[in-house]
């Protein structure tokens, strides 16, 4: 196998594993927090924070720089219509998702502590959780548009 298709196959997986850990964290903090549990609350929070430094921010970073060689590789200028939206919707993305890392972490720690004092949450942390969820819809529709402009290539 040569290595335009190693790191292509390298692409598409890390993408897989982006799109899916974003999603899958995203679903379950969304029902944590419409539990009423607390515990669940802390808990499913502190694993969203663990999945983004796992697996999402190794993918966030590979993704540009395996997709900007790869498309170097195949002779497209960065100029490409489909190939510069891709790359405008990504940054779309990027910047929903790093206010997102950081209403996580306050987050976990407020969920955290309400868990260890046996409160209430208080509502900073629903400020924030709507903050997040907002976040999260211009985030996640940006990628399956990407994936389409990855493979269809309108002209």
């Amino acid at each position: 196998m040569n290595t335009y298709l190693t790191v292509k196959w390298l692409h598409i997986m890390s993408s897989v594993l982006l799109v899916g850990t974003g999603l899958g964290s995203a679903f379950y903090l969304f029902f944590a927090n419409r539990s009423g549990d607390i515990s669940t609350q802390a808990h499913v929070a502190r694993l969203a924070v663990r999945a983004d430094w796992w697996f999402t921010t190794p993918t966030v970073i590979f993704q540009p720089i395996s997709g900007l060689l790869l498309a170097h590789w195949a002779g497209w200028p960065l100029t490409t219509p489909w190939l510069l939206v891709s790359l405008l919707l990504y940054g779309l993305a990027g910047l929903c998702w790093l206010p997102v890392v950081w209403l996580q972490l306050r987050m976990a720690a407020m969920a955290r502590q309400a868990q260890l004092l046996h409160t209430e949450l208080p509502p900073l942390y629903w400020r924030y959780a709507r903050y997040w969820e907002w976040l999260g819809y211009p985030a996640f529709a940006a990628m399956p548009a990407i994936f389409f402009l990855m493979v269809v290539k309108p002209g």
